[in-house]
């Protein structure tokens, strides 16, 4: 698996240009699934045939990322943001453009602390003070290079490996979903049918999410996803009582209960099948963001739904961490979940 997430993580795909994620789950996938395919959003939909009920399974392809949004005279690159970015992750990142003639590298610069005044260096950089840098004289060599506006841009960063089983990279959010669906999909007995969806444009507004689910209108839903850890410096347990190493994570509530209140039959059947199976897990609410459930639980007559996480430190950014000993659990979880579908009151 964790060569799996290395593909995965160090593949490329803002929210609308998930091409690269779409091929690699269905290469993996193809052999375990009967039918798959793509619909008109972009989502990539395996179908694995089998009895009632049918069960969806969740996790978004797309990183944020950014998008050439003007280019000036003299080369330099402006750019706006997709997805929920913290503007400080940004600054003097490497980042990669991805033109009409294949990839091209750059660097995010602003003006320099060594000329800024007192009261600027006291400030944090906003993006609209940064710029991407490719080394280019013009704008005229801006576009020979084959960038344009609207050309998408992620950050030039692969994974590497931590020490105790843990790993580091851009994009775990939520190519550690997309892992967790395709093992989960490939270790089953289950005799269920299970939709494994590749969903796209979440970051920017669980899109994909709420076209699939209208469109397959499965019995039950499964999100794979990551979740907020608190167990580094600068969160209180108040906020956040996540671990790494704890296990999966599995959503009670997110978003204040703006987003996903998962219904008592779901949170039954997975803690029941976690407690069976001996699987580590450990409960999440949560105040803010959500997932795509927020959308597939609500999705025409509503559809039961839950989320299944991998706990995750420094979200939304190149340096996201998460232990692989919690990825195989949550793994585990969302296989077994499916086999023990008799949990499942509906």
């Amino acid at each position: 698996m964790k060569e799996l997430l290395k593909r995965l993580c160090n593949a490329h795909g803002i929210s609308g240009y998930e091409d690269e994620i779409r091929e690699i789950i269905k290469e993996e996938l193809a052999g375990y699934v009967n039918e798959i395919k793509t619909d008109s959003m972009g989502n990539i939909i395996a179908i694995k045939d089998g009895d009632k009920p049918a069960i969806m399974l969740a996790a978004h392809m797309d990183e944020i990322g950014l998008m050439v949004k003007s280019i000036d005279k003299n080369g330099f690159i402006r750019f706006i943001k997709f997805g929920g970015w913290f503007d400080q992750t940004l600054l003097n990142s490497r980042v990669v453009l991805h033109g009409e003639k294949g990839k091209r590298y750059g660097v995010i610069g602003s003006k320099p602390p060594h000329i800024m005044k007192e009261e600027e260096r006291k400030k944090a950089v906003s993006v609209e003070n940064m710029f991407i840098d490719i080394g280019a004289k013009s704008k005229e060599e801006v576009e020979a290079e084959g960038i344009k506006l609207g050309t998408p841009i992620t950050l030039d960063m692969e994974m590497r490996e931590l020490i105790n089983d843990r790993i580091t990279g851009k994009a775990l959010d939520d190519r550690v979903g997309i892992a967790m669906m395709i093992e989960a999909v490939k270790r089953t007995k289950s005799n269920a049918t299970i939709y494994a969806v590749g969903t796209v444009q979440e970051e920017v507004g669980l899109k994909g999410a709420r076209t699939s689910a209208y469109r397959l209108s499965p019995d039950v839903a499964i999100v794979c996803e990551v979740a907020v850890a608190g167990d580094h410096p600068g969160i209180e347990e108040k906020d956040s009582q996540i671990k790494v190493d704890r296990g999966a994570v599995i959503t009670v509530a997110d978003a204040s209960g703006r987003g996903l209140i998962a219904q008592k039959n779901v949170l039954r059947w997975l803690e029941e099948t976690a407690k069976k199976e001996g699987i580590k897990y450990q409960l999440e609410v949560a105040e803010g963001g959500t997932t795509d459930a927020a959308v597939i639980h609500i999705t025409k007559a509503g559809i039961p739904s839950g989320v299944v996480s991998v706990p995750t430190r420094y979200m939304h950014s190149g340096v996201e961490v998460i232990s692989l000993r919690d990825l195989e659990e949550s793994a585990k979880l969302v296989a077994k979940a499916m086999e023990n579908i008799d949990l499942l009151n509906i």
